[in-house]
């Protein structure tokens, strides 16, 4: 058995069970949560979150990219949140290379240099700041509360 078939029995299991379909497809507590991808990260239990709380938008670095900015203004203008909260890690992967030479190792096994940017970062603060501003400059927000934190895995 392969993961996917463990994670698709799992899902089996869990829609057999589900029991929040009646919950408002806006998210209860208004807010867009913009975090990393890393496995260690939790932002539902790191915020104590539960389903229908918040929307959950991740990619690697939690960078605000294009991608993130429509996943938001979906969220903002059509379903009513208000808030958003950012969340950075320290030991992120993406500290460990830059978008120039994973771009070079891609291109040499492929022969296609990816057109879109990693957004390989060197300071993960100086990175939340970046994508501040990014979400206060593009003007399809409708709010300008955006909150950040940094998370440090214990151990």
């Amino acid at each position: 058995m392969t993961v996917t078939d463990e994670l698709l029995a799992s899902a089996e299991r869990y829609a057999s069970t589900f029991a929040n379909g009646d919950l408002p497809m806006p998210p209860g507590r208004q807010v867009a949560v913009v975090a990393c991808m890393d496995a260690r990260l939790n932002p539902y239990g790191l915020l104590g979150l539960r389903e229908g709380d918040a929307h959950l938008i991740r990619n690697a670095g939690g960078v605000v990219t294009g991608d993130v900015i429509r996943s938001l203004a979906i969220s903002q203008r059509l379903l009513g949140t208000k808030e958003i909260v950012l969340i950075h890690h320290t030991d992120c992967g993406m500290l460990t290379f830059t978008d120039d030479k994973f771009k070079a190792v891609i291109e040499a096994e492929t022969g296609l240099r990816p057109p879109w940017a990693a957004e390989s970062f060197t300071d993960a603060m100086a990175d939340v700041r970046q994508s501040v501003a990014r979400i206060q400059a593009n003007p399809s927000k409708t709010t300008s509360a955006v909150s950040c934190t940094t998370w440090q895995p214990a151990g």
